[in-house]
């Protein structure tokens, strides 16, 4: 399977979020990863089935509740990893493909399937880097699959805090 990518953007938070630097526990002070998801979906028939323009509007407006995503890792003074919320956001990707979703099979982890995940460019580090990357894959046969890189931490965080309140 070939995918190309058509387009590549940072989308920032739609409004002013929160400065601050959130603490990483101990255990995630260990883990420095983006956790992989690919989400497929057969097509819907609507005219805005998962509009670029759309979706990359509907991230910049989530970001202003969950902006730890849209922030970067930073080391503080003695060291230690933290979130540094700056609001500088999260990786867009938008790649098109002439296979069709019948051609990834039964759906088990392949390099095929990593085709469908963002992926850091070669050299970036973890301080430079989106803690988030979204790519957005269309298929000839019309259907689409989200791919999600989730920087371990920030994912953690988010389901921490969904869980306490």
């Amino acid at each position: 399977m070939i995918v190309t990518v058509e387009d590549s953007t940072i989308v920032q938070p739609f409004e002013e979020t929160p400065r601050q630097t959130l603490w990483i526990s101990n255990v995630d002070q260990l883990f420095r990863f983006h956790m992989p998801t690919v989400y497929i979906f057969k097509p819907d028939g609507s005219s805005n089935f998962f509009d670029a323009d759309l979706l990359r509007g509907a991230l910049s407006k989530v970001l202003v509740p969950f902006y730890p995503v849209a922030g970067r890792l930073k080391k503080d003074k003695n060291g230690r990893l933290e979130i540094e919320c700056n609001g500088e956001g999260a990786l867009f990707v938008e790649a098109y493909t002439e296979s069709n979703l019948a051609d990834l099979g039964d759906f088990e982890p392949s390099m095929e399937l990593m085709k469908l995940i963002p992926s850091l460019g070669k050299g970036q580090d973890i301080f430079s880097s989106p803690l988030m990357l979204l790519q957005v894959t269309y298929f000839n046969c019309g259907g689409v699959s989200l791919g999600v890189a989730a920087e371990h931490t920030v994912c953690r965080k988010i389901h921490t805090d969904i869980l306490l309140f």
